[in-house]
């Protein structure tokens, strides 16, 4: 009982500071309809902040918070608004989605620049952990600091929300922000005051929780996972519900701490990933989404179509280049190339699923660590039919995942695929190995798992430079496929249930079926990624394919254009280019970490990507070349150049043209 009693304490301690961090997410997804992904690096942000003015420059910790709370993560919450998040209001789930998780990647590689993990960072807790006994069990000040705030917060945002014009104008600029204007609000006034209050509620959270977790940056980002599962136990709307799902989390995580860590089975290590498996329960508990169509506005979605033959005639290229070049790389570049290449397969896979579906998934490199396991579990000697194994397991393993996701979209879609990947990286990956119906299957353990390269009778590639044409074979191979399902029927009804579920469900389409063989074929491909990044490395580390490692993926694929082929090959080489430039200027390693951020962060103003992008120059040089060659060959009238978007047509307007075309735009006569 006494035993209860202190886990009951540490639970209540925990859930209250859960609660902290869910009540500012819950805030600014009421009123901006942005679920920020990001809550908990800004909340890590915000304690190191506060620990460097307390302990690395010694100011009075009452000062400290004063300032840190009341200043700095306010003005931080309302500049992110303002800056960022505000250009967001036209443009789809997906993109609002990788912006908050591009704001999560630039923040921690910020963290990680300016205070480097290597240094010891003591974070006592507040009143240096005085204690006293209440009914037995040692209750700490800061213990009591934690559930004081959360009741306060509590109170606090319910007052705010229900009895304050504030608080209606908040719950209206998501309802209606042109009404809202008519009755004489404010809608950005009111969006920056929110995200300003929860960047302070993040960042409270983030020092209340940071004694228990020491200073460091990626637990106290993960820290978020957990208000996620709170939040949506309220339904993101709700805070009576959000705080007492909070408390829930809190009590779960602290009794799975003190009666299975000491287990010597699998389940001895599932305490860390309590609360993500609640959240994935949660998740599958919401009502049915109602099927509907795509109402909202869209910024340059970009789905092109190439022939099959000169995507074939550019794969073929891009073989022999990686065969010619690969000599006169040193053993570093080599590495970077095939590195790049590898992941370059795996952000090959987002395009069917992300791209084409519009299905939002933030589990792709589990995938692809499943791809590897497999390879060195079925083909401990390299055999081809290695990666085939690493293709279908990992497919059979997606088509599962896809079966309790297939009622979720959006935010509720990505939140369960990172739920899945947090658990194999928190649990499952950490394991020695697996026994399922008497056969082990070894896992990652805490040292690393040999995984071979592939090998085949007569054909050897063990070396750096056969693993570059082997990886640019299969890359090739992969791309040319992703263009033939675009071209299909199949990748056709893709696009049309990304467009409006509700109209294919109407014309007798099968969505079930459909959402299953994307998500199966996606992860297949990431599975065979895997295999082959696996083996480029030999010797993988369980945290090659943790949550943090799935970011810098598909910020990149997403950056490069999410819809195309041609947006996976630019975000290859936007991954093998900064790496190229970490390694020649390792001054430049730390900007380099923040890039892929930065990057996605630019989705803002350019939500169709690099490729589309590059595509629309291209077209124009050439429309413009067309142009200026009919009008120096043309006979007769004199010929004028007008600018394309004049006319939306390529062709050349004459003299007797001109006329016509100056009434047409409300121009007047020509002179």
């Amino acid at each position: 009982m006494h035993n209860f009693l202190i886990y009951s304490v540490l639970g209540l301690s925990a859930g209250a500071i859960y609660a902290v961090a869910a009540g500012g997410l819950v805030l600014t997804y009421t009123t901006s309809g942005i679920f920020n992904f990001a809550q908990g690096a800004i909340g890590m942000l915000g304690a190191f902040t506060y620990w460097q003015f307390t302990y690395g420059w010694g100011w009075p910790a009452p000062l400290s918070l004063v300032i840190v709370l009341g200043v700095i993560a306010p003005l931080f919450g309302a500049a992110l608004e303002s800056g960022i998040l505000r250009g967001l209001e036209q443009t789809t789930e997906a993109v609002r989605v990788v912006v908050t998780v591009a704001i999560l990647s630039a923040l921690v590689g910020l963290a990680l620049w300016i205070w480097p993990p290597n240094v010891a960072r003591p974070f006592p807790a507040f009143f240096n952990g005085d204690k006293f006994t209440i009914v037995g069990a040692a209750v700490t000040v800061h213990q009591l600091i934690s559930m004081g705030c959360a009741v306060a917060v509590a109170i606090g945002l319910a007052v705010l929300l229900r009895r304050s014009r504030v608080g209606t104008d908040m719950r209206a600029v998501v309802d209606n922000r042109d009404l809202l204007v008519i009755y004489g609000g404010s809608p950005d006034r009111v969006s920056a005051l929110s995200w300003a209050l929860g960047s302070s509620l993040a960042t409270l959270s983030g020092i209340l929780i940071a004694p228990t977790l020491q200073l460091s940056v990626l637990p106290l980002t993960l820290l978020i996972v957990n208000a996620y599962a709170a939040a949506i136990m309220g339904r993101l709307s709700r805070l009576p519900a959000t705080f007492v799902g909070a408390i829930v989390l809190g009590l779960a995580e602290s009794y799975g701490v003190g009666y299975l860590s000491n287990r010597g089975d699998f389940l001895a290590g599932i305490r860390p990933a309590i609360p993500v498996m609640i959240l994935f329960v949660v998740l599958l508990a919401l009502p049915h989404a109602r099927l509907r169509g795509n109402v909202g506005k869209r910024s340059r979605d970009w789905f092109p179509s190439p022939p099959v033959r000169r995507s074939a005639m550019y794969a073929a290229a891009f073989v022999v280049l990686a065969f010619v070049v690969g000599p006169h790389l040193s053993v570093a570049n080599m590495f970077t190339v095939n590195r790049a290449i590898a992941l370059g397969i795996v952000a090959l896979s987002l395009i069917p699923l992300v791209g084409y579906a519009g299905q939002l998934t933030l589990c792709q490199m589990s995938f692809a660590g499943i791809g590897a396991l497999t390879m060195a579990y079925v083909a401990p000697g390299g055999s081809p039919l290695g990666l085939v194994a690493a293709f279908v397991v990992a497919a059979v393993v997606g088509a599962l995942v896809a079966i309790p996701a297939l009622r979720l979209r959006g935010i509720y879609l990505a939140l369960s695929t990172a739920a899945f990947t947090i658990v194999l990286d928190r649990w499952i990956f950490t394991q020695d190995a697996l026994r399922i119906f008497g056969w082990r299957i070894p896992l990652f353990g805490i040292y690393s798992l040999q995984v071979p390269r592939v090998q085949m009778p007569g054909v050897s590639f063990g070396s750096d430079r056969a693993q570059l044409v082997l990886l640019s074979l299969v890359f090739s191979i992969v791309a040319l496929a992703v263009v033939t399902i675009r071209r299909s029927r199949y990748g056709r009804v893709l696009l049309a249930m990304r467009e409006s579920p509700a109209a294919c469900a109407t014309l007798g389409l099968r969505l079930t079926v459909t959402k299953m063989s994307v998500f199966a074929l996606s992860a297949g491909i990431a599975g065979l990624g895997g295999a082959l990044y696996g083996g480029l490395q030999t010797a993988v580390p369980a945290d090659t394919f943790s949550f943090f490692q799935t970011l810098p993926v598909l910020l990149l694929a997403v950056v490069g254009g999410i819809g195309a082929v041609g947006g996976a090959v630019a975000g290859t080489v936007l991954l093998g280019l900064f790496e190229a430039i970490s390694r020649i200027w390792p001054s430049t390693s730390n900007l380099i970490a923040v890039a892929p951020g930065l990057a996605g962060i630019g989705l803002v103003r350019n939500p169709g990507g690099i490729a589309s992008d590059l595509h629309a120059a291209v077209t124009q040089f050439r429309n413009r070349r067309r142009v200026s060659a009919a009008s120096a060959g043309s006979a007769g009238d004199e010929a004028f150049e007008v600018p394309l978007e004049w006319i939306g047509i390529d062709r050349t307007i004459r003299a007797a043209d001109i006329a016509a075309l100056d009434v047409a735009l409300g121009r007047g006569p020509a002179s």
